[in-house]
């Protein structure tokens, strides 16, 4: 679902509608092959400059949608607070429940550089920014962001320089996005109508600001090629106590028809949640709070395929286990304010700690198809978030389950396989809640990717129409 406001927690406010599908089947050989691995491939770049040295590509986006089974501002702890906390649980009474109309509109563009170094080696720089608006009934929706249309203040999409050459790989340092969420999001995600909700739930992180990034160069493997990949980021660097750690590992195999991709990432002191979009930075936004606070952890490993039936059919799977050591509820006494707690027995002890954060685990599991007619491509997708697994007394949502599914029809306006270049999205969606209650574990907030609320409703439904512009 593309609302403008899906989830209530801070995080919740950075967030964005999903692309729809631009990209064609991967290309399978040589050094095209890499790029499609590692950077937008959003549309053809648009050169200019001498030996044409700079590139400028993106995409704009227009989003409508009516949604049923909206509660605006029903949470009596008010819109900001996220589902971790207890006193965010509770609903206000006597709100009304109405159907809406929503309206997004994002702007993304790409501006790059190459520079030939001699002997195959290249050396490139990336810079790319998103921006976003949104509306509810014409009015916009609370936001935090301090009137600021950034997607998430503060942080890049793409800021980073890197060296590469067709025999050793490429080396990738600055700020980038995670494989967790930009592989999960497109086209694998938008395919299916399932963008957001895939690549942005679950125990991964979606941003990188100070990442070292190595892909290999690529392996002929069992008549296929594979590319493999490793990232770190080593945070925020003022915290001392508690210091943050992101590793993720990332290959991806073609043969034939056939696409895989693994993920696998590991982080420790990141921010605790499942927001799969959030940033990786430090265990709370201020490191004055280290002291105070005990390690965390969390990670995700992921495997997602594409098989192309026929030239028309394209099958589609997925599966994530996430994981989440829990992170204890702390306050500063100093400030009065808490940290990022995850999973917690509120009111209750563990080994002396009181408010204490439990381990957790996950599957989700997602699946659809599409068929290409022309111009048109009818699509299905469905999205599982699955109970977790866990010893903590209380319940935060662990019990619960939500399957999403959506119906999507594209129309291509450019030639080109399943309109790469500029389109138009029809979909119908619906969500099920297996109880009322804290929505599960592995979604950022109670109403996150459908505006349904899961302590309000179990059922509820939405149609959109989206236009996309590549350019």
């Amino acid at each position: 679902m593309k609302s403008i406001s899906s989830f209530t927690n801070r995080a919740s406010i950075n967030r964005y509608a999903n692309q729809s599908a631009l990209r064609q089947p991967p290309l399978r050989h040589g050094l095209l092959a890499i790029v499609l691995a590692t950077t937008s491939g959003l549309s053809q770049a648009v050169e200019f400059g001498p030996d044409n040295m700079f590139s400028f590509s993106g995409f704009a986006l227009a989003s409508f949608g009516v949604q049923d089974k909206r509660c605006l501002n029903c949470q009596w702890a008010g819109p900001t607070e996220g589902k971790q906390k207890i006193w965010a649980d509770t609903i206000l009474p006597g709100r009304p429940i109405e159907n809406v109309s929503t309206q997004v509109l994002i702007v993304q563009p790409y501006l790059g550089a190459k520079f030939k170094l001699g002997q195959g080696f290249k050396f490139e720089t990336l810079l790319s920014q998103r921006w976003r608006d949104g509306f509810v009934d014409g009015k916009r929706p609370y936001d935090d962001r301090t009137g600021s249309k950034v997607d998430i203040p503060g942080f890049w999409y793409e800021k980073n320089v890197t060296l590469s050459h067709e025999d050793y790989g490429r080396l990738t340092i600055g700020a980038t996005t995670t494989r967790s969420w930009a592989e999960a999001d497109y086209p694998f995600g938008s395919n299916l109508g399932l963008a957001e909700a895939w690549s942005s739930s679950g125990a991964g992180y979606g941003l990188l600001t100070n990442a070292i990034r190595y892909q290999s160069r690529l392996f002929d493997v069992a008549e296929g090629d594979l590319v493999l990949e490793g990232t770190y980021d080593r945070g925020e660097t003022n915290f001392k106590k508690n210091k943050p750690s992101f590793f993720e590992f990332f290959g991806k195999y073609w043969r034939g028809p056939l696409e895989l991709s693994l993920i696998v990432q590991d982080t420790k002191n990141g921010g605790p949640g499942s927001w799969g979009h959030n940033p990786f930075t430090g265990l709370t936004a201020s490191s004055l709070d280290d002291p105070l606070l005990s390690k965390s952890s969390q990670g995700i490993t992921m495997v997602m395929g594409r098989y192309w039936a026929t030239p028309q059919l394209e099958l589609s799977a997925g599966v994530r286990r996430n994981w989440w050591s829990g992170a204890n509820a702390v306050q500063n006494p100093n400030t009065l304010q808490w940290n990022n707690m995850f999973n917690v027995n509120w009111n209750g002890t563990l080994n002396g700690v009181a408010n204490p954060g439990y381990p957790a685990s996950s599957y989700d599991v997602v699946l659809g198809a599409r068929y290409r007619v022309g111009k048109w491509t009818p699509s299905i997708g469905m999205l599982h978030f699955g109970t977790a697994k866990t010893d903590n007394p209380s319940n935060r949502g662990q019990d619960n389950s939500a399957l999403l599914a959506v119906l999507g029809l594209q129309y291509a306006f450019d030639k080109g396989d399943f309109g790469r270049e500029r389109n138009i999205d029809f979909s119908l969606g619906t969500v099920h809640y297996a109880n009322r209650g804290l929505s599960p574990i592995s979604m950022p907030g109670n109403d996150a990717f459908t505006a349904v609320d899961s302590r309000i409703a179990k059922n509820g439904h939405w149609f959109n129409v989206q236009i996309t512009y590549g350019f």
